[in-house]
Order: structure tokens, then C-alpha cells, then sequence
């Protein structure tokens, strides 16, 4: 997702929007996350043009066996087909390979027991904007908070679901492991740090550390690993599942790209350390036309001469993300991710491939948001579907807060202390980088991707509460038994079975 951000004087805001300061802003030119990347592959689907977040991968192949396991061997035999095999799923049926060779898909297609070699794809999952940050200490607690973490009163999106109720309960997480499949991480964050089991997380992004590294405080991973599993210490924020272990795995370099070979490795990975549930906040938004540019294509010269196309490869990498998805789910990891930000009825169009939401076993989660809650935070909604989701009868499993900026004024609130725009406690409300040692940073951000791990987080609190180790089709038929039928009875295109509801999740026995 492409969280946009804003500064205030003394704290950090990453939006939708971009702002030129605190006052004198203008919502007129706002527009939904992902917008630019979003239109750009809507367009690629219908008008034949190329998008420019995603281009094949040169001399980086996905191999895919004919069975759900690989043939013995095969690592020699692409060996002796000028492939250096980077990894191998053995379970899933899939394998990730290097190779200089331009003949080497045509010689590995011909090895026994192998149902397609295709080129691995780079994609832009999110676009990161440049912020400004400044030092936490400026704020004190806020006075009516109903938790004594710093800023609980600003997570109206635990209130939408119920969490604090769910904690009374004595539901928090306790015995579940949630891997975090993201860009990288404040690893040495407060709010994190006591939650996180290093020892199983990982890097699969060449050329970056696991901790986030760019000169921006913004970090899309932290900020989801956040509203999962925020500790409960009495400081800054609290995750939905603030006692649940966190797998920080990422997959994304910290400017939001990515292969897709990353991410499934990513999964697998995430199930061999035992992982109860995954978390993916990101996707895109593929044409099934398979008409992309290659990695030679710059975007200010997107010429024919670096245009390629293959629809055969997008239906197989298709399968590859499933094959790795059902290792997941028989493992016992139940999937979770956002469902994008293109405003797209997948009941009407459905030229698209959505990945990973759209892969076999995974909940896809649509975004929730208040419009001014702020004005008057104990009665106004905060179940309206957000501007930029996603929809679809087969679309969407769930729904879950992810905050919207559809309030149309520009006045001032204050909310636990904090002075900001009415608009902006819309937003969903998280950890971030810390810029300096011994501060931490919070940040406002929205979108699907803010979605998906409050419902991850619940996810953890049913898991936890079931002793862990749970069926994924037990959480599955926990969140549906419990969630709040928004729309139509039934499932619906909008909100899928229903909003989360951590509280009637872990009242009854599944």
C-alpha cells in the first residue's frame, strides 16, 4: 500500500494524501492508496498498455514440478541445465532458480517430472513518500485513556472490533506466532521489540538487512507488526494480540518493491518456524494479459524494444503462489492478507489477478473507516467501507479497520491530547521507525494494508485462546461464526462475511 505521509509538530503522520504542512492544506486534490499504481494496471488490463510496477525478472526462473512435491534430483538436473537453484520448496512443489543461460528455460521444461519454467516478476507493491519526524516526548498521556499505553485512545479501530473487550476476556495472544511478511522492521522498537522472535524471522530481500534502513521514519512493516502485536506496557500503543510472537520476514525492499519469488519463499518460510497465522500486508493488482516490461526498461523509456509478453507465466506463477499457500494452510497457518486499494468490483471486472489475496486459502480482508470520528468518537460509524478497497462476492472474506480520509472539512480536534485534523484520526494509528536511539516513532496510515493485520491480530487472539496450534479451518469458521454481518445477510461484496469482532471471537468454543 502507498502510505503518503504528513508531519505535525511533534508527532509523525504517514497518509493517503501528501501535504505541504499542519495548516493551510486542501483535501481537493486527495485520492485513494496505490492510486497511481492502481489506475496504471486497471489500464493495462483494458487498453493493452504495459504497466510500470511489474516487469519480469531477467536470468531469476520459478520452476514448477508436475506434483505438489519436487522430483528427486532436481537440483542436479537443473544443475546440468546451467541453473544455480537458490531454493528449493521441496513440499510445495516449487523451486526458485538463477541462471546466465538464455536456453535454460528450454533445457529445464525437458527435465522429468517439470510442469513449467517461467521468469520470476519484480513488482512495486508500494510507493514510500519522504517525511519529516520529530521527537515523541513532546505529548503526555492522554487522560481518558481506557488503557494506560500511550496512545490507545487514538486506536479507534480496537474499539471498532472489540479488542479491549476480547483482553478482559483474557484473550491476548498468549501461544500464538504471527509472521509478518513485509519491508523491514524497527527491530529495536519498544512497543516490538519484547514480541519479536528473531531467531525466526529472516531476510529475503539481497542487498538489505532485515531492520528498516531507509532515511524515512516511516515503515510499512513496522506499522502492521504494530496493530498486530504492539506490547502492552504501558507505553505508546497496543496490538490487537499484545502477547501474540511476532515473525518479522521480509520480502520487500524498505522503497516497497519486490520479487514475487521473495513472498513465496517468504511463506514457506513463515511455516517451517511454526507460524499460526501470516500476515500480508501488501498485493498487486496483475493484467492476466501478461504484457510487461522487462528489467532492462527504465520508466522514462518504456519502448517496445522492452516489452515482452508471456500470459503463460502469470497463470503459472498463479499456481506457484497456491502451491505454497495449501503448504501453508496444511501446516496448520492460517492466511491473511489485504485486498488491495484499486476501488475494484471484482464482481464486474475481473481482468485482474489479485496477488496474493486472490491465492487459494488466503482470507482476503477489505478496509473499514469512521468519516469524522473524531467530532464525536462514541457514536459515529466506523464500518463504512473504505473509498479505495477492493470488493468482490469472491473477493473478500473479512473486513477490518484500515481508516479513510473521506471527511470533507479541514477543522481542528483533539483526541487524548493530540491536536490534528478532524480527517486524520480516521487513519489507523501505529508503530513506526525510530529516528534517534531511546525515541520511538507512531505514525498515522491507511489502507487494506492497515486492515489485514487487525484481522491477523484476531486471528492470534482465537489461537491463543484455543491453546494454539489451531486448524486454520477452525479460525476460519471462528471468524465467520463471530463476525458482524455489515451488509447484506450472508456474504456480501463489500464486507465479506462480516467485520472482525475480537470479542465474540473468543466468547465461544470452536
Amino acid at each position: 500500500m502507498d502510505s503518503k505521509k504528513f508531519t505535525q509538530t511533534g508527532l509523525v503522520v504517514p497518509f493517503l494524501f501528501a501535504f505541504a504542512g499542519l495548516f493551510g492544506c486542501s483535501q481537493e486534490n486527495d485520492m485513494a492508496p496505490d492510486a497511481s499504481l492502481s489506475q496504471n494496471a486497471v489500464n493495462a488490463a483494458t487498453d493493452g498498455t504495459v504497466p510500470s510496477n511489474v516487469s519480469f525478472r531477467s536470468k531469476h526462473y520459478i520452476v514448477l514440478s508436475s506434483e505438489e512435491r519436487l522430483p528427486a534430483g532436481l537440483e542436479n538436473k537443473l544443475a546440468a541445465a546451467n541453473g544455480q537453484v537458490t531454493n528449493l520448496m521441496s513440499q510445495a512443489g516449487v523451486a526458485t532458480v538463477y541462471s546466465d543461460d538464455p536456453a535454460f528455460a528450454d533445457k529445464a521444461r525437458k527435465i522429468a517430472g517439470v510442469r513449467s519454467v517461467v521468469r520470476d516478476i519484480n513488482i512495486q507493491w508500494y510507493k514510500p513518500e519522504s517525511q519529516k519526524a520529530v521527537a515523541l516526548e513532546d505529548y503526555g498521556n492522554p487522560p481518558a485513556s481506557g488503557d494506560n499505553d500511550t496512545y490507545f485512545d487514538l486506536q479507534w479501530g480496537h474499539a471498532a472490533i472489540q479488542a479491549p473487550a476480547a483482553w478482559n476476556a483474557g484473550a491476548r495472544g498468549k501461544g500464538a506466532r504471527v509472521a509478518v511478511l513485509d519491508s523491514g522492521f524497527d527491530l529495536d522498537h519498544p512497543d516490538l521489540q519484547a514480541n519479536i522472535d528473531l531467531a525466526a524471522s529472516k531476510n529475503f530481500v539481497i542487498g538489505e538487512e532485515l531492520s528498516y534502513k531507509l532515511n524515512d521514519p516511516f515503515s510499512h512493516g513496522t506499522h502492521t507488526a504494530g496493530t498486530i502485536a504492539a506490547a502492552d506496557n504501558g507505553f505508546g500503543t497496543i496490538g490487537v494480540a499484545p502477547e501474540a510472537q511476532l515473525i518479522l520476514v521480509k520480502v520487500l525492499q524498505d522503497s516497497g518493491s519486490g520479487s514475487f519469488s521473495w513472498m513465496i519463499e517468504g511463506i514457506v518460510h513463515a511455516t517451517q518456524q511454526g507460524a499460526d497465522v501470516i500476515n500480508m500486508s501488501l498485493g498487486a493488482a496483475i493484467p492476466g494479459n501478461g504484457r510487461f516490461l522487462n528489467d532492462n526498461a527504465t520508466p522514462n523509456d518504456p519502448s517496445d524494444d522492452f516489452i515482452e509478453q508471456d500470459t503463460k507465466a502469470v497463470q503459472e506463477l498463479f499456481v506457484a503462489i497456491n502451491r505454497v499457500t495449501n503448504y501453508a494452510t496444511k501446516n496448520g497457518v492460517t492466511i491473511i492478507a489485504s485486498a488491495g486499494n484499486e476501488a475494484n468490483n471484482g464482481n464486474a471486472d475481473q481482468s485482474l489477478v489479485h496477488i496474493p489475496s486472490g491465492a487459494t486459502n488466503v482470507l482476503s480482508i477489505s478496509a473499514t473507516a469512521p468519516i469524522g470520528w473524531a467530532n464525536n468518537p462514541a457514536s459515529t460509524s466506523m464500518d463504512n467501507l473504505a473509498s479505495y478497497s477492493n470488493y468482490g462476492t469472491a473477493d473478500v472474506q473479512f473486513a477490518a479497520p484500515g481508516g479513510d480520509g473521506m471527511y470533507p472539512g479541514n477543522e481542528i480536534a483533539r483526541i487524548g491530547g493530540i491536536l490534528q485534523y478532524v480527517f486524520v484520526f480516521d487513519y489507523v494509528f501505529s508503530t513506526g521507525s525510530n529516528l534517534t536511539p531511546g525515541r520511538a516513532s507512531y505514525y498515522w496510515s491507511a489502507g487494506t494494508s492497515m486492515a489485514s493485520p487487525h484481522a491477523a491480530g484476531v486471528a492470534a487472539l482465537i489461537i491463543g485462546k484455543n491453546g494454539g496450534q489451531m486448524d486454520p479451518a477452525r479460525v476460519t469458521a471462528a471468524l465467520r461464526a463471530s463476525a458482524d454481518d455489515l451488509g447484506k445477510p450472508g456474504r456480501d461484496p463489500y464486507f465479506g462475511y462480516g467485520r472482525v469482532n475480537a470479542l465474540r471471537a473468543v466468547s465461544n468454543a470452536y
